[in-house]
């Protein structure tokens, strides 16, 4: 009579501990906060009160807010790989990304909020887009030493959509259906990435 291996039950998941909800209620009602008030007006205080906390728990967790800002508007870009990008394509493919970004991310759009009018969020934008898209330049531009000019006129023109589209919301601007932007803007931003130096 062959005996029956006794079956090990499988490990019950583990719940989300209690430190992750609180933080992620903070950095949600902080990053409202931010868009709505801007960084100067946005307080702890209030900020704790959307979360339904105390004030002394987002201290405890960011210390003051500084932190709690930095913490709200940490965004990785998630560009392309640089080594996957044809130098043909690569403005083609960095307006495609960057508008399918902006259209689901929120957190962009009370980055650029708070930059436009603080120096701590043009710090952060200015780290964001100088980290993240300046591999990209440097492997497509024709110089790598140019790359830095070309990253911030890249930048520039995806930034100046963003405003007049999310923020300023110009009629026109978000009236355009994303494959107009796209064909409106890929040229201009592979000119900026790829044609000679400007003599």
């Amino acid at each position: 009579m062959t005996q029956r291996k006794a079956t090990t039950p499988a490990p019950a998941p583990t719940p989300p501990r209690r430190s992750d909800a609180t933080r992620t209620a903070i950095l949600d009602a902080a990053r409202e906060r931010f868009a709505t008030d801007g960084y100067e007006r946005a307080t702890i205080r209030a900020i704790a009160k959307d979360a339904n906390i105390d004030p002394s728990m987002v201290m405890r967790y960011y210390g003051n807010k500084e932190g709690l800002f930095a913490a709200a508007v940490a965004i990785d870009l998630r560009l392309p790989d640089p080594a996957s990008l044809t130098k043909e394509d690569a403005g083609r493919a960095l307006v495609t990304h960057f508008l399918a970004m902006w259209e689901k991310n929120e957190v962009l759009t009370a980055l650029l909020r708070v930059g436009a009018t603080n120096q701590a969020g043009a710090e952060r934008m200015r780290g964001i887009f100088g980290d993240q898209l300046l591999p990209v330049a440097r492997r497509v531009c024709p110089d790598p030493e140019q790359a830095p000019a070309r990253a911030a006129l890249v930048s520039a023109q995806l930034l100046g959509l963003a405003l007049t589209r999310y923020v300023l919301r110009f009629p026109p601007a978000v009236e355009l259906a994303a494959e107009e932007v796209v064909a409106w803007l890929a040229p201009t931003v592979q000119r900026y990435l790829t044609a000679p130096y400007p003599a």
